[in-house]
């Protein structure tokens, strides 16, 4: 029986085209460098030191800025909210970089940096490429986790169930407007490569566009994202885990889904969340890949109910 997760109340979204841009949005927020004992890490942040202290982790090829819309408004209700450039992406650090461990290596880079920010435990959501450094470190650090929120996205678990219900898009057509983009960094195909992530493609603002396309025009993130968006390889996962391996996983955890998820639809997410010890479910609607910035007040309200569980203050 999966276990679904209900807001209090409903929450109000307003319309895409009444948001800001990115810099508005990000005003009154810190970005900064933080040194750990192993790496640098860009961060940008919102709250004070009473808050609870929460990193959101972006998908693959991303940045800190996928999680603008939300940084205030979950300081608000009573979080300190990071939101980090992950290993290999963004100013963060780049080294070492080994294809076979490197989601090992962005797990401890997470543990390197909750250990420089002075944190024993946080709450971890992570988005994609995110989730799954989100559910390998409940994984392998359960004792550094509070919650988990897996947004879009899982871990390396070979699945029995492979009979899911076919969306559209898929992994082929991410890795294809991927390696176009690394190899050909110009603005029609970084808009392209961006209009993957949302239901409806207009809700991806031309600041965003221009703020990744900056990025992957940087010779050292370029050079990063080739080994990232394994250029020269096939893109392919290896799944060294089963589900009976999930059956010490510790942390309490919701999957975050949504209804026009790219790749994998709502009935994928729905299954995690039952194969996870005591996982919830919750599904956005008219959202695809980056429900934190196509319904973010409905985003940040679960986030509130689930991690602090208290009600959501709009």
């Amino acid at each position: 029986m999966i276990e679904l997760f209900h807001l209090s109340q409903p929450v109000r979204c307003r319309p895409a085209d009444q948001w800001p841009g990115v810099a508005v949005e990000l005003l009154g927020t810190q970005t900064r460098f933080v040194q750990g004992s192993r790496w640098r890490h860009r961060v940008i942040e919102a709250g004070d030191d009473s808050g609870e202290p929460l990193i959101l982790i972006h998908g693959v090829g991303g940045h800190a800025e996928s999680f603008t819309r939300n940084l205030h408004n979950l300081a608000r209700q009573g979080f300190h909210v990071y939101t980090v450039d992950a290993l290999y992406h963004g100013f963060t650090d780049k080294e070492p970089y080994d294809d076979d461990q490197r989601y090992v290596y962005q797990v401890e880079a997470l543990v390197d940096l909750i250990d420089a920010l002075g944190h024993d435990t946080v709450h971890v959501e992570g988005e994609s490429m995110g989730a799954t450094i989100a559910f390998h470190f409940g994984l392998s650090h359960p004792d550094r986790a509070r919650k988990i929120v897996l947004n879009t996205g899982f871990g390396h678990v070979k699945l029995k169930k492979t009979d899911f219900e076919p969306v559209k898009g898929d992994l082929g057509e991410l890795a294809r407007l991927s390696r176009e983009v690394v190899l050909d960094p110009n603005q029609e195909a970084m808009r392209k490569r961006l209009e993957w992530v949302v239901a409806h493609p207009e809700s991806m603002t031309d600041d965003m566009v221009a703020i990744r396309l900056a990025l992957y025009r940087n010779p050292e993130i370029n050079t990063s994202m080739r080994k990232v968006f394994r250029i020269d390889k096939d893109w392919k996962w290896e799944l060294p885990y089963t589900e009976e391996d999930l059956r010490g996983y510790k942390p309490e955890t919701l999957v975050l889904w949504t209804e026009h998820n790219p790749g994998d639809g709502p009935d994928y997410g729905e299954y995690i969340a039952g194969i996870l010890p005591g996982g919830k479910f919750y599904c956005v609607g008219d959202a695809g890949h980056w429900p934190q910035w196509e319904k973010p007040e409905e985003h940040d309200a679960v986030l509130t109910e689930f991690l602090l569980e208290k009600p959501y203050q709009a």
